[in-house]
Parts: C-alpha cells; structure tokens; sequence
C-alpha cells in the first residue's frame, strides 16, 4: 500500500490549487489525515490536518486560504488551496498516521504513511 498524492504545479501569486491524495491498495480506514509541506532549506511543517470525524486543524499561515477534506468512503484527501502566496511554494506531502490495511492473506493496522510529495511552485 502506498500513498499517492497529486495536483502540484506552477501557479501565479494569487491563483488556486488542489492536492489530493489516496492509497494505492484496499485500505477500510484512515484516522487522521494530514498535509505538510517543506520549502528548501527549511524543516517540514504541518499545513493541515483532518481526523476521521471531521475535526480540522491548520498553520496559522494558512488559515482563511487552504481547506482540508476527506472522502471516508474511498479514504482520500484534498487540499484546496486559494490565494496563494511565493512563501507557499514547497513540496506537499500527505501522510495518514494509522491506516487498517487489506492484504490478500491477512488485515491490520498500520502506522505512518507518506505520499511522495508534490511541488507547488507560487511564481509570477
């Protein structure tokens, strides 16, 4: 099972973007959800984050701008992201901290996954 999240690009200050973000295999539940993000030369951050029922959580720098959502049935995750700023662009990554995971032989909870990262560019 992985994590794949897409959506990156190069948008001007101003514009919009959306990342999303979803297991490869059969995954039947995802408890928190979240979205961080790490522009060179800087530590990676939390941007957002959203539990199973629905409680959100977001940067200060964000707040007003980017909104969190899920999807419990196919256990996915967006990012909307409005207004964007220069100071925005960095790689996005998902990460989900306790999955219940389908294997043909065998089920069970898994801890700590990380999507691959997607590169938001905030450019003029």
């Amino acid at each position: 099972v992985q994590l794949q999240a897409y959506g990156g690009g190069l948008v001007q200050p101003g514009g919009s973007l959306r990342l999303s973000c979803a297991p490869s295999g059969t995954v039947f539940v995802i408890t928190t959800y979240a979205w961080y993000r790490q522009a060179p030369g800087k530590q990676r951050e939390l941007v957002a984050s959203m539990t199973r029922d629905g409680s959100t959580n977001y940067a200060d720098s964000v707040k007003g701008r980017f909104t969190i959502s899920r999807d419990n049935i196919k256990e996915s995750v967006d990012l909307e992201m409005n207004d964007l700023k220069p100071e925005d662009t960095a790689v996005y990554y998902c990460n989900a901290d306790r999955l219940y995971v389908h294997y043909s032989a065998y089920e069970r909870w898994e801890y700590d996954y990380w999507g691959q990262g997607t590169l938001v560019t905030v450019s003029s």
